[in-house]
């Protein structure tokens, strides 16, 4: 029988569901001179649960006694969905006799070490198919280095992402690219904006007005495209700013904000800011764009942290991800200003759509507020 380190899980599954956070895995992998891999796949319980059932009683508590009850049919499924192949042949796995459990952003992981026992030379290729029905926003962090090289030595490991369009990739060797990571998390910057609601919903409540002027109590068109332009400008520099401020401290472990609190803060500072553009109180959108951005950064840096920052490539990690997240916002201004532009010539802009949409996003955001408390 299978000798397991836990006794219980502490945490139940009525809670492990936040549908703003990532479902995320990671695979940990080392390759040595006889072609053996020492692999170490965590998963969240509550995906296992869902691809398993590991909560049989179905009460909501996930126990220690659950997962052993189920020990084989893990096992069969991470044969069948996660398979290593080296050159032309498939890697046998065999897994160790000691399961543990870590915690990971306030959610239980179980952590499976696996032995590969692969052929001496050639590429290796990791197909990686779990979790992708439950979840399809699902990732895999890959990190592949070779054994006896130190953890924080400069180069010593890859990391990939894996998701639901990308079920298999080719690792050349086991040596870091410090390019290639850079790659990958420029791209998950670029998405993680793009998926990222409640940040372009904060976006548009900011650009929605800076194709207006403030005269005499009501909203009028700007008819100066230039003081448009550095109006946008303005805006999404301080929100550039200040995110890469946060992001960076966070992702670097400067500071270590409640992740609960930074999401109902981040729906919150959308709902202030749509408000403002129908009862405008503060005229002048640098500072509150600024000081929201603030709190919008400790949102991009707990994803970054779900990702996973490589420990011997945290700077340029943490510097492609935010590049990532820049590229992205700036092809949605790019998208959306000119359609404003443009529909500021209509007076209904201005008098009906303008706080139409403010509207409709506070009381997205304000839902929000209510769901993340």
């Amino acid at each position: 029988m299978k000798r397991f380190v836990c006794l219980l899980i502490l945490a139940g599954l009525s809670g492990v569901s936040n549908a703003h956070q990532l479902s995320t895995a990671y695979l940990n992998a080392s390759v040595d001179a006889t072609g053996q891999v020492a692999l170490e796949w965590q998963a969240r319980f509550y995906d296992l649960h869902r691809a398993l059932t590991l909560d049989r009683d179905g009460d909501g508590e996930l126990r220690w006694g659950d997962v052993l009850d189920r020990a084989d049919s893990v096992e069969q499924y991470v044969r069948e969905h996660l398979i290593l192949a080296r050159g032309d042949h498939e890697c046998q796995l065999a897994f160790s006799q000691r399961w543990e459990v870590e915690r990971h952003f306030q959610e239980g992981y179980l952590v499976i070490p696996i032995r590969a026992q692969c052929p001496l030379a050639g590429d290796f290729t990791l197909s990686y198919r779990a979790l992708f029905e439950q979840q399809n926003n699902h990732k895999l962090i890959v990190t592949f280095r070779k054994a006896g090289d130190a953890v924080n030595a400069p180069g010593s490991a890859q990391t990939r992402v894996m998701d639901e369009g990308r079920q298999m990739i080719a690792i050349a060797d086991a040596g870091g690219s410090v390019f290639k990571t850079i790659v990958e998390f420029v791209k998950e910057g670029v998405i993680h904006i793009w998926v990222g609601l409640d940040h372009i919903l904060f976006l548009l409540a900011l650009l929605l007005t800076c194709v207006l002027v403030r005269e005499r109590g009501h909203w009028h068109r700007e008819p100066n495209n230039r003081r448009v332009v550095a109006n946008a400008f303005w805006v999404v520099t301080a929100f550039t700013l200040a995110h890469s401020v946060t992001l960076t401290a966070t992702a670097l472990g400067w500071v270590t904000p409640s992740s609960q609190w930074v999401e109902v803060v981040i729906a919150l500072s959308v709902v202030l800011a749509a408000l403002n553009n129908v009862f405008p109180v503060i005229r002048r959108l640098f500072g509150i764009t600024f000081l929201f951005g603030l709190i919008h950064g400790f949102g991009f840096a707990g994803v970054l942290g779900e990702l996973g920052v490589p420990p011997d490539q945290a700077v340029p990690t943490v510097l492609a991800f935010n590049l990532g997240v820049e590229i992205g916002q700036l092809s949605i201004v790019l998208l959306l200003l000119p359609v404003l532009m443009a529909a500021r010539h209509y007076r209904w802009y201005a008098k009906y759509l303008m706080p139409g949409l403010s509207l409709s996003v506070a009381a997205v955001a304000a839902l929000w507020v209510f769901e993340r408390l």
